[in-house]
């Protein structure tokens, strides 16, 4: 065999060994990395310092770590808010649902007691009574629908025992009652044709129930819940982060595997997992969702998710709570320990100012929320922006 043929065998076996490996690298890098493989890493890495298991205390952290979170209506109206940062909505009778960076399937707890009407975000028409009435005959009359259009509607009565309002009940009685419908939701304002449905519908229970209702007015009611709908629309808001792998996916083993050690458990939907609140029937602090397709497959360790969605319903949750600190802190815990970037929606990495100037934004949203007794988190903010 001549000295080229010899050249070119070496050559051609270096080329086809050079093949072989970068196939093996990128079929690594395409497999997504699995919970078994965290635990084996962990066992070879015991020597190290390992990471906190417990849920996210922002207690733990540093002064200089704490982010206050700040926002106003003009800064949800600018077009020059950092990506990443809060979204409001529309006004008027358009339909106002917020501009949120994930889409995010609103599962919340519901509350021990649920929340009574409330002449802040409801109109109430007072139904007279020249008698008790039962429990029993208050739910024989109720409509078969609890809405008027796009609003909730709700009967209520004043517990002759306790003094006070709530929902029917069998084996209770109700010395008088009274009719609700709340003025405005993310879907508009209360108008002209959802308050005739509703005095309609009201009507016809008083009649079953022998009751005599008493209406405001209709016109001062509809500019009521205008006006409503025009400062919730100006004060909704969601926040979401993504958080996208560098180099090899995940498994949905895997970003369960390290959510839960920050204190997330599933949810009710597939791909989902939240950070409860700290009070039972609160909203999640914090949601966590991906592929709800990939948490499906008949093989969930096979599928490859390039990227998962960290999500804060702001209104929803308490102020106390320091929503927007956890999750910066969790989107950055899960990034170090997932090999990950932080992004917006359209994949720019988000920089420590950007966040600082999301969490700035955060604190006057607080405040005008509070200042109209719509707190973050509170019953009536949760109605309010649903």
């Amino acid at each position: 065999m001549s000295t080229l043929q010899i050249s070119l065998a070496i050559i051609g076996g270096l080329v086809l060994a050079g093949v072989v490996a970068y196939n093996a690298w990128v079929t690594r890098q395409s497999t997504p990395r699995t919970a078994r493989e965290t635990e084996d890493h962990a066992e070879r890495s015991s020597n190290e310092p390992a990471m906190s298991h417990g849920p996210l205390d922002p207690q733990e952290h540093s002064e200089a770590d704490r982010i206050e979170p700040v926002l106003d209506g003009e800064s949800l109206a600018s077009e020059e808010t950092p990506a990443g940062a809060l979204h409001g909505s529309g006004t008027g009778e358009a339909v106002r649902p917020p501009v949120p960076l994930v889409t995010l399937n609103h599962v919340i707890p519901s509350p021990e007691k649920r929340p009574g009407l409330d002449a802040l975000i409801d109109v109430i028409a007072p139904l007279s009574l020249d008698s008790v009435v039962s429990g029993e005959a208050v739910l024989a009359a109720l409509p078969s629908t609890r809405r008027v259009g796009s609003k909730p509607f709700a009967i209520e009565g004043l517990n002759e025992n306790t003094g006070e309002w709530e929902s029917a009940r069998p084996g209770q009685r109700y010395s008088a009652l009274q009719a609700g419908v709340q003025l405005a939701n993310r879907s508009g304002h209360l108008n002209e044709i959802e308050f005739s449905e509703f005095v309609v519908k009201t009507q016809a229970f008083a009649d079953a129930v022998g009751a005599a209702p008493d209406f405001p007015d209709m016109l001062a009611e509809v500019a009521r819940a205008r006006e409503l709908d025009t400062f919730a629309s100006g004060h909704d808001a969601q926040l979401g982060f993504m958080l996208r792998a560098r180099r090899a996916a995940w498994s949905p083993g895997y970003v369960t595997q390290h959510a839960s050690r920050l204190g997330f458990v599933p949810g009710v939907l597939p791909g989902r997992l939240v950070l409860a609140g700290s009070q039972p029937g609160q909203a999640p602090i914090l949601s966590l969702s991906y592929d709800a397709q990939a948490a499906m497959a008949e093989d969930p360790e096979q599928s490859a998710l390039r990227e998962i969605a960290l999500s804060l319903e702001v209104t929803h949750v308490p102020r106390n709570e320091q929503p927007f600190v956890r999750l910066r802190q969790a989107a950055t815990a899960l990034a170090d320990a997932m090999d990950g970037v932080v992004t917006d929606d359209a994949g720019q990495p988000l920089s420590a100012e950007v966040m600082d100037s999301i969490g700035a934004d955060l604190e006057s949203l607080y405040e005008a929320l509070e200042a109209r007794d719509l707190a973050a988190g509170s019953a009536q903010a949760r109605r309010l922006f649903s």
